[in-house]
């Protein structure tokens, strides 16, 4: 892992000598020989940390020489974390500090003599010659380590590939069914697939796939269905091929000519002949092709076999196991089995099985107890239960048992050939800035629910994560997180309205395998009622990220957490979870002295002033304190805050004045804060900016920003406008240039005013501002302009509009037509509206809720976007439509949706789920809609009882089809 954290150090410090050399104003001179010493020194490094990660495992001088490297590059990440912070503070401040004017060098003689606000050039000069020389220092360990390395006489680094041919034994076809246990749905659902039928229109075999983590039970089940009865009866011929990894085409055609008993191949050198050889091989017959265990994601490496395999009879099938859901979607799979872990009776099965059943009765009964622990630390992961039963045929006592049950899993002998070994080879397979990432992971608590945007911002935040060309960091880290999740690192996914993975979980073993990987980095203490704080045993390791759980009850003084917090002079992440816990203003600035590297800090009830000592601080979590009523100036000196989360600190009155320094901002999370009533003016500055969940638009009695202020920044991907309601001027609506921001995908916009607050002290004061600045006689018409000026982003997925005032045009013209990409529409509280847009014709439009809108009485052809006298035989209306919702649709009384619409029409082809709640003057459906076949739910509740009764009554034989049904 050494690779991850020297290689990304090795591109910025060549940028940063770069950036020094070419710009008139420097802040380290003579710079340029000490970098390219240390590029030198690391280069020659990197070239042999293959051979060296191997050898750490079982040579501890080696390992001890990984450990000093791996501490000499944190060295250097935060050196070069605080000369980035300089420069970029020299920028904002603008002060004129030429290195070569001879006035500067004169100031460091009479420093002494000025207050230290007004010797800032003085400041200067010792930072700069304080960076000089720990790049020097930097400079001579790591001499030392790099003339270390030839005394171990590493190999140069070898091709992934080499290193990973011969970690697998290959797997074989024969399998006892007597040693399956469980996964019942599993074997059925795919023993069913091999048997259907395939469609006619399937040109070629139908693949699928089993995919799933190292060690879950893959293979196993591949074996059963090529040994089941009823698939050897059903197929001409059987063929099954370990393919592992490399993608070794020529042994795997080989392999599979072998396979069919034809005349050997061994003659056989050209490619082309193999190829021409299965095809004629596979000719006229019904195959069943198991190919195990692949990795390839070279689609044209897999191409020639799937042409070969076309000239097949109908009906053939592959089964491909992999771990990599990617490599199952690259060839071709129609159906994609999720491989899960067993329950804990399944996996006690399978343990006792080994582990149990050759034992004595007397001897089975002493040590069953134990023996169901140990399956519990398995968490249902058969390759672990069957690992550790391997290990205990041979032990026969309890006190061998206890021993195995109380040790850590990666402490155990044979657990390296066994269990290690799968995890270890998915780990190597990934790239090196992938690996760090999966290891930071470590630091979370098991069984954690992980939200993933957050987890990205987490790497952000620890700089693991670097821009590509036109790749933003949070698509570098969406990329890094999906190939995670392909590869099963993560498991129990859940998605948001896009269909893309909102949150998700790790494996306990998974966990446990990266705390093993980086056990001398990440640190996780949890303390129960009546235990101390104790981490004075880890001050000779690089702690870097410190995970303090306090559990309900904990009574830790605060002297205690700092003495020993303290004592981590490497720490980067201090993240705390607790419900009850809160950090005292005595206690914080102390601990802030001295923790300059910290990136990421969370769960803290106040902000001390001198917060501005953690310069390299980029993430900072405040979500849920209530306490925190302003943040202080100060705030404004972390130039390298990325990611600053105030959502739900309700008495949060303002942000910080000077906002606009925070260059480097990214993510503002402020959802929730009923008592922010504005954003201050330099909001406008922060063009790096990406979400903000809450843009509040005036309110603020000329402090505020106002919409225009969204002008600069075209870096915006969520934005949340709230306060529409007190904008009377369509101009200032203009100037934020919606339409310009490409890349902006999720908007919602809320024609409320802001800074109204229920049971406010100053609630007559904000009436009279109200009185005087937000009130209007038009407002229906003056939401319809504004919202026509707004324009809409050309690359929009989600759109939310609430509050709305107008009559008409909810969802304008001018939006309709630029709306191509829109998936998810939500309207919600537009109680004027007496008509629906004509939203049928958003091409990409996926999901749809309509809440509300108390207005509207029929729902009719405008709906579609189709014209009464349309000629519709080529219209689709609502063509890619999964799930509608109505609610709160208090007038709705009729939905006739094909009345006088001359010709054929399509309409929402695709619907899925459709919900009704509190309609209760809505007669009935159209029947178009209910007896579709795509419809696969129905909800009706909640006060719609002339509807409810017309469902169950009249219309029930064309609702009965429908599989999920719920009327209430």
């Amino acid at each position: 892992m050494v690779d991850a954290i020297l290689s990304p150090i090795l591109e910025q410090l060549i940028s940063m000598a770069v950036e020094e050399a070419k710009e008139q104003v420097r802040l380290v001179t003579g710079v340029e020989k000490e970098v390219e010493k240390l590029t030198s020194n690391f280069r020659s490094i990197r070239a042999v940390l293959n051979d060296a990660e191997k050898r750490e495992v079982k040579e501890e001088t080696v390992r001890l020489w990984l450990d000093r490297l791996r501490c000499t590059c944190y060295d250097m990440e935060d050196l070069l974390g605080e000369w980035s912070t300089a420069r970029l503070k020299l920028q904002i401040d603008g002060v004129d500090d030429d290195p070569e004017n001879d006035a500067l060098v004169c100031l460091e003689k009479v420093c002494s003599f000025f207050s230290p606000a007004s010797c800032f050039g003085c400041k200067q000069l010792v930072l700069r010659r304080d960076i000089a020389l720990k790049i020097k220092e930097i400079n001579e360990t790591l001499d030392h380590i790099a003339k270390q390395k030839d005394q171990f006489g590493f190999a140069v680094n070898v091709t992934k590939s080499n290193e990973r041919a011969d970690q697998r034994v290959p797997s074989i076809s024969s399998i006892d069914e007597s040693e399956i246990f469980g996964r019942e749905k599993e074997k059925n659902e795919l023993v069913n697939r091999l048997l259907c039928e395939s469609s006619k229109e399937q040109k070629g075999p139908c693949i699928i796939s089993l995919v799933g983590m190292g060690g879950i039970g893959k293979t196993t089940l591949a074996q059963f269905a090529y040994n089941n009865d009823d698939v050897k009866k059903h197929f001409d011929e059987r063929i099954w091929v370990c393919v592992s990894d490399p993608f070794d085409e020529f042994r795997i055609a080989r392999a599979i000519i072998e396979a069919l008993k034809r005349d050997s191949a061994k003659d056989l050198v050209e490619f082309n002949s193999l190829m021409q050889h299965i095809q004629e091989c596979v000719e006229g017959n019904k195959f069943f092709l198991v190919l195990d265990d692949v990795w390839n994601e070279d689609y044209y490496k897999w191409e020639p076999f799937y042409k070969c395999f076309k000239n097949g009879l109908h009906g053939s099938k592959i089964l491909i196991t992999t771990r990599k859901e990617t490599v199952a979607r690259i060839m071709g799979s129609t159906h994609v089995i999720s491989v899960n872990v067993l329950s804990e009776m399944e996996c006690w099965s399978v343990f006792q099985s080994l582990a149990i059943s050759g034992k004595t009765i007397g001897k089975r009964e002493n040590l069953e107890k134990i023996g169901r622990e140990i399956v519990k630390k398995c968490k249902g992961l058969p390759l672990a239960a069957k690992t550790i039963a391997s290990l205990l045929l041979s032990k026969n006592t309890e006190k061998e048992w206890q021993n195995i049950l109380e040790s850590e899993i990666w402490e155990l002998e044979a657990i390296e050939k066994g269990l290690l070994a799968p995890l270890l080879l998915s780990y190597k397979e990934l790239p090196s800035k992938v690996k760090r990432c999966f290891s930071y992971c470590a630091v979370l608590p098991k069984d954690y629910k992980i939200w993933k945007h957050k987890l990205i911002e987490l790497w952000m935040a620890q700089g693991y994560l670097s821009e590509k060309g036109a790749k933003e960091m949070e698509d570098i880290g969406e990329e890094y997180f999906n190939i995670l999740a392909n590869r099963s690192f993560f498991q129990d996914f859940d998605r948001g309205d896009d269909g893309e993975i909102s949150t998700c979980k790790m494996h306990d073993i998974v966990h446990d395998f990266a705390q093993y990987l980086c056990s001398n980095e990440c640190l996780t203490v949890e303390i129960h009622s009546g235990e101390e704080l104790a981490i004075s045993s880890f001050g000779e390791k690089k702690i870097l990220h410190l995970l303090l759980t306090l559990r309900r009850g904990a009574s830790v003084p605060i002297s205690n957490i700092w003495d020993n917090v303290k004592r981590l002079r490497g720490l980067r992440s201090f993240l705390v979870k607790s419900d009850e816990y809160s950090w005292s203003s005595e206690v914080l600035p102390q601990l802030f002295e001295g923790s300059e590297r910290w990136s990421s800090v969370n769960d803290i009830k106040e902000i001390p002033t001198n917060i501005e000592k953690l310069i390299h601080l980029k993430n900072l979590s405040l979500c849920g304190q209530r306490e925190i009523e302003k943040l202080p100036e100060t705030l404004c000196e972390l130039y390298n805050l990325e990611c600053l989360d105030v959502s739900d600190c309700q008495n949060l009155r303002e942000l910080t004045q000077g906002i606009g320094r925070l260059r480097k901002l990214m993510y503002l999370d402020n959802a929730a804060t009923a008592s922010l009533r504005y954003l201050p003016v330099g909001i406008g500055e922060l063009i790096r900016l990406r979400r903000v969940t809450k843009f509040v638009v005036g309110g603020g009695y000329g402090r505020a920003c106002s919409l225009g202020s969204l002008k600069k920044l075209n870096s915006l991907r969520d934005c949340r406008i709230r306060g529409l309601g007190g904008v009377s001027d369509a101009g200032e609506a203009r100037r934020a240039e919606l339409e310009k921001k490409k890349n902006l995908s999720h908007l919602e916009l809320y024609f409320d005013q802001a800074g109204r607050r229920k049971n406010e002290e100053d609630e007559d004061q904000l009436e009279l501002y109200f009185d005087q600045a937000g009130r209007r006689e038009n407002e229906e018409d003056e939401d319809e302009r504004l919202l026509e000026a707004l324009g809409p982003p050309p690359n929009l997925k989600k759109l939310v509009i609430g509050d709305y005032r107008g009559r008409r045009n909810v969802v304008p013209k001018n939006w309709i037509m630029s709306l191509t990409n829109l998936r998810v529409l939500r309207l919600w509280g537009c109680r004027n509206c007496e008509h629906l847009p004509p939203l049928g014709k958003l091409p990409s439009l996926e999901d749809l809720e309509i809440c509300r809108m108390e207005s509207v009485k029929r729902v009719d052809n405008e709906f579609l976007g189709v014209e009464s006298d349309t000629d519709g035989s080529s219209v689709i209306a609502f063509p890619k439509l999964k799930q509608l919702e109505f609610i709160y649709m208090e007038e709705l009384e009729e939905w006739d949706i094909e009345t006088a619409i001359k010709g054929e029409i399509m309409i929402m082809p695709r619907l899925s789920s459709l919900i009704i709640q509190f309609c209760p003057n809505l007669e009935a459906l159209s029947d178009h809609l209910l007896q579709k076949t795509t419809l696969q739910k129905l909800i009706i509740r909640m006060g719609c009882p002339i509807l409810e009764e017309r469902l169950t009554g009249k219309d029930w034989p064309n609702i009965r089809h429908i599989p999920e049904l719920y009327i209430d």
